[in-house]
């Protein structure tokens, strides 16, 4: 994944550290009964819900990033396990409403702890999750995925 055989693109650095983050993520979560994407939409579900909001499940994939047909067959193995409920809307019969159940909001609080250490552990090198570098960082990314 290097360009002529000099330093590695842009492109596959943030592959690579995509990757990196995923199966660190992973691993962090697994204790919990979760995996990167579980823990993306129950997180993104916990942090929509704080601001007042019950999600539909198309909602929440333009959120997290995640294909709706994916979010679907998450939220269904995530409401099978307890952590979720799946509602139709009364306004939009076609709509499925997502709510965190009480267990739900508990395991999403425990690992949302656990992966704001990890990232404070992954960004040290950017002086952590509050550091400038890791601000300019977050500022950069974004730009990026905002570009069609």
């Amino acid at each position: 994944m290097e360009s002529a055989g000099g330093p590695p693109t842009a492109g596959s650095l943030v592959w690579r550290l995509s990757l990196k983050w995923r199966v660190a993520v992973d691993r962090a979560v697994a204790p919990l009964g979760l995996t990167h994407a579980r823990y993306v939409l129950l997180s993104s579900l916990y942090g929509l819900r704080r601001g007042g909001q019950a999600p539909s499940q198309r909602r929440l994939a333009e959120h997290t990033g995640l294909e709706a047909l994916y979010v679907s067959k998450l939220a269904r193995a995530l409401e099978a396990d307890g952590l979720l409920a799946r509602d139709r809307d009364p306004v939009d019969t076609r709509a499925v409403r997502l709510v965190l159940t009480d267990r739900g909001v508990e395991v999403t609080r425990g690992a949302i702890d656990v992966v704001q250490g990890l990232l404070d552990q992954l960004l040290a090198p950017l002086g952590g999750l509050h550091g400038e570098r890791t601000d300019a960082f977050v500022a950069d990314l974004t730009t990026l995925l905002a570009t069609p």
